[in-house]
């Protein structure tokens, strides 16, 4: 519990505030205790008449109404430290994936992530919302009965001082055992949403290749892992309930019985004393058994805490900015120094790479399937923090600069975009920060090359599309990436391989706008074509993860593995 009790200690104002309603609910008790005894003694013993006792009924309603408006309280209190609480692992948890993005999406199942940042935050929940409050209360009301019984009968106090300890220990012994039962219900839940998740997202891969009827039976058994699991919580939760039902029946019984020997046969204690403790003892052994059944759900939250802790734990190369702003709408003079990153401790390692890219160059980066290209736009455009060396931007590292400042002049087209649920418009709107008009979004679309197909929708612009882009082919996909850039007018383009798949008519189309966009920025492709090497001011060639050679088109001719590349990859057309 010690990362929930950490949660828990920025909130020690609310706890104050249980605290002081917890003494007066207390308060609340034993007066409500003792005007229902005093009524009863007056009436039936001393043969007091109905107007007589009618003040003291409506003390008693007095005491019971407050106690009804602090126990609400009490409960009021506590569910808003649990929304707080909550609201600030989300925040964190959101913080972290949004700060390394392409790790965050590289590392685990994204249906695991979802069930942390949704079911595992909301399993601790109970934690603050009923564990904390009834913590507070049961050492603060109990304690005040004790007092009560001490003050009105020595003997009575000892009674319920001596068997108050058995509750508290049968929960501890029971809580150790839930604790186990519910990381393991925590860690089936998270599984089954993992495999769940991945296996809607690619449902149409397994139907292809026949595993769809593999993976349902593997659905179905992670779904029967996870309801035994919760199952053999929710036993230890009822068999844990009904011990402490015993366990206080026996305690009332004990103090029932000793007031009852005390009263009748050995006539040492009056009446009213007689009532009045039996009337709090079991208000006594309640506020010990909720704190049991408390404690269960606070054990139960600990599996979930668990998780949470070990996703917000994860090493991470994060993207630390700073507070520079970069000034003009000129492209920068980008350079690398020394620049390497690494995926994990012994991941894929790219670097070091050192290169100096001028204002409005046209650059390509080349090189077989996973030599790192990829990896280098996203150090580039700043996804990624560089495992070692640095990038500058005129001449300064390029963490010293706002997020803001810099993803303002940045466009970055991968090579499947994604497109948001929403209109056309919607989505390549989403390319400017500013508010933009239909006319801005019909000439950035017009210039990307998205015309025809905006003209043989019914509804043009306005039209659906699917998230993910449902609905739109792979190169009209694409167009719709170049229309967000046009929109942004960017001052630096990096493009992730964009004509790769499609056909000639399509490519021609992206190309006559990627040479549009390249007139007014500096423009960094990840190459294939051996007409976009040739024309490039400057090629990286990498491969294995290092800079193997660069330079022009006519300077690299000398070397034999570009040569190579270019004749039997880039050079196919």
């Amino acid at each position: 519990m010690n990362q929930l009790s950490q949660y828990a200690k920025q909130y020690k104002g609310t706890q104050l505030l249980i605290t002081v309603i917890a003494v007066l609910t207390g308060a609340s008790i034993i007066a409500q205790a003792y005007f229902i005894v005093k009524i009863v003694d007056e009436v039936f013993l001393n043969g007091a008449s109905f107007s007589d006792v009618f003040p003291l009924f409506g003390w008693l309603a007095l005491a019971l109404i407050a106690r009804a408006m602090l126990t609400f309280a009490s409960g009021r209190a506590g569910a808003w430290m649990a929304a707080k609480v909550k609201q600030m692992i989300r925040e964190k948890l959101l913080e972290k994936y949004a700060g390394n993005p392409v790790q965050a999406s590289l590392e685990g199942q994204s249906g695991r992530k979802v069930s942390v940042l949704m079911d595992a935050v909301d399993e601790v929940d109970s934690y603050f919302s009923k564990y904390i409050p009834q913590v507070i209360l049961t050492g603060v009301i109990p304690l005040m009965i004790i007092i009560a019984a001490f003050a009105m009968d020595w003997i009575s106090g000892a009674v319920l001082l001596i068997t108050a300890p058995f509750i508290p220990l049968f929960f501890i012994i029971i809580g150790i055992k839930t604790q186990k039962k519910s990381e393991e219900q925590m860690e089936q839940l998270s599984a089954f949403s993992g495999t769940f998740l991945d296996t809607l997202q690619g449902l149409t891969t397994l139907k292809l290749f026949g595993q769809a009827k593999k993976q349902r039976e593997s659905i179905e058994n992670s779904s029967l892992k996870f309801r035994d699991a919760t199952l053999e919580v929710l036993k230890i939760a009822f068999i844990s309930s009904l011990a402490l039902e015993y366990i206080s029946m026996l305690g009332v019984g004990l103090v029932a019985l000793e007031l009852g020997l005390r009263l009748i046969y050995f006539e040492s204690v009056t009446f009213f004393t007689a009532f009045f403790i039996l009337v709090l003892a079991p208000e006594f052994y309640v506020a010990i058994r909720e704190l049991g059944n408390a404690f269960h759900t606070g054990r139960g939250s600990i599996g979930a805490a668990k998780l949470i802790d070990e996703e917000l734990s994860k090493d991470e190369d994060r993207v630390n900015w700073g507070s520079e702003k970069l000034e003009g709408s000129a492209p920068p003079r980008i350079e690398l120094d020394q620049t390497g990153f690494q995926y994990g401790k012994d991941g894929f390692e790219i670097g070091p790479l050192n290169a100096v890219f001028q204002p409005y160059e046209n650059v390509a980066l080349i090189g077989k399937s996973g030599s790192g290209k990829s990896t280098a736009l996203n150090i580039l455009s700043g996804l990624i923090a560089p495992s070692s060396g640095v990038v500058r931007l005129n001449g300064k590292v390029l963490s010293e600069f706002e997020e803001e400042s810099w993803f303002n002049q940045l466009s970055y087209i991968s090579q499947q975009p994604f497109i948001f649920s929403g209109t056309l418009a919607d989505n390549i709107a989403i390319g400017s920060k500013r508010k933009t008009t239909l006319e801005e979004v019909a000439s950035a679309a017009e210039k990307a090359g998205l015309n025809p197909l905006i003209e043989a929708l019914q509804n043009g612009l306005d039209t659906p599309v699917g998230e993910g882009g449902r609905g739109l082919s792979g190169g009209e996909k694409q167009r719709l990436a170049l229309a967000r850039a046009f929109l942004k007018k960017p001052s630096v383009i990096l493009f992730d391989e964009p004509t790769t798949g499609l056909d000639l008519k399509t490519e021609q189309i992206l190309t006559a706008s990627m040479e549009e966009l390249s007139k007014r920025a500096t423009v960094i492709t990840v190459a294939h074509r051996l007409y976009t090497i040739r024309n490039a001011d400057q090629i990286l060639m990498l491969e294995d993860g290092s800079l193997k050679a660069k330079g022009k088109h006519e300077d690299l001719l000398i070397e034999p593995a570009y040569i190579e590349m270019v004749q039997g990859g880039a050079g196919h057309e």
